[in-house]
């Protein structure tokens, strides 16, 4: 009886200890983005509710575009005007409970779906597309990073 109780304490601390391991590990990397972006040159951003301009797009939203305009600006790609010049799409949305970042291939779907309505790499969080440090931004760079490097 006392090899048992042992055996159980043994096995309910392993599985705490691989459980907070994982979620630490999942926290701080980004999820992998598919190769085949590497080769985009054009971003365009847009919320899943609405273009910037958009009179009906909330508040939230409007500025996590532009957090993510403003981020997007490196050297590898050029945040385009018109989502027909893109080659990739970013869509942001943010709410109170969680922010979202997806990546759609903006070549992909047919002219009345544009973009394809899957999405090729995502990540969310709460208060990730806030203005700032723009966490999830930080995200998307650093699996941009993996890909074109």
């Amino acid at each position: 009886m006392n090899q048992m109780i042992k055996n159980i304490f043994t096995m309910v601390l392993l599985s705490l200890a691989l459980t907070t391991l994982s979620t630490a590990t999942a926290a701080g990397s980004a999820p992998q983005m598919p190769r085949t972006l590497a080769n985009a040159r054009f971003v365009y951003v847009t919320a899943y509710d609405g273009d910037q301009f958009d009179p009906q797009l909330l508040p939230e939203d409007r500025a996590a575009i532009a957090a993510s305009r403003m981020r997007s600006r490196s050297g590898q790609t050029y945040c385009g005007v018109r989502r027909q010049d893109a080659d990739i799409i970013l869509a942001v949305q943010s709410r109170p409970s969680e922010d979202v970042l997806a990546v759609y291939d903006a070549h992909s779907g047919d002219a009345g779906s544009r973009p394809s309505s899957t999405y090729l790499w995502r990540v969310m969080g709460r208060g990730g597309l806030q203005k700032g440090e723009v966490p999830l931004f930080s995200q998307f760079e650093k699996a941009w990073d993996k890909i074109t490097n």
